[in-house]
């Protein structure tokens, strides 16, 4: 699976983050309240992304999403814990997270449509696709329903922020995606 693909919708394009996307991309993540409902809640902090971002390079699937009527950098998401299918090409999954926008794109529509690319390309290779979500994080949860993100009864915990964190996880499958509200 090409973990860094170039994808074009109507009104975003992602594409393979790079080590000059940092300063654009953290004059986006430097605002506060992108991550106030997130486990990881002290990401605006530039040690503390610069940790992330590095990580993000570091681990490849990393993708900015640029705004195509600016040419900006307005977010990152990344493909992520890539198992390919097994032998008759049936099964395989991947992650799609870490993703972040820029506020002024929240609602809009935006976040919808980056991961519609990514679940489009995802699909071509495996049955499903990950979410890891903090289970407290009440905007990424509504988001996940609203693209058709189903719980898996699946939890864990990962140190966020300095503390244990408690996460779920939703899935979307190959069928569950051709027929939910992403579809077409």
């Amino acid at each position: 699976m090409d973990r860094q693909p170039t994808l074009e919708g109507p009104r975003v394009l992602l594409r393979p983050l790079s080590a000059e996307d940092w300063s654009a991309l953290w004059a986006v993540a430097r605002d506060r309240q992108i991550w106030a409902g997130h486990p990881s809640h002290d990401r605006w902090q530039e040690p503390v992304f610069r940790a992330f971002f590095d990580d993000a390079l570091a681990r490849g699937g990393a993708l900015a999403i640029v705004d195509k009527e600016s040419g900006a950098i307005i977010g990152s998401s990344r493909f992520q814990e890539y198992r390919p299918a097994g032998p008759g090409g049936s099964g395989g999954e991947v992650e799609i997270g870490w993703s972040f926008l820029q506020r002024a794109f929240w609602g809009r529509g935006y976040n919808a449509e980056f991961k519609r690319l990514m679940l489009v390309h995802a699909f071509l290779w495996v049955e499903r696709v990950l979410f890891r979500v903090g289970a407290d994080n009440a905007i990424s949860r509504r988001a996940m329903e609203k693209i058709g993100g189903r719980l898996t009864g699946e939890t864990f915990i990962a140190e966020r922020a300095g503390r244990p964190m408690q996460h779920v996880i939703y899935a979307i499958t190959r069928d569950e995606f051709a027929s939910g509200p992403l579809a077409g």
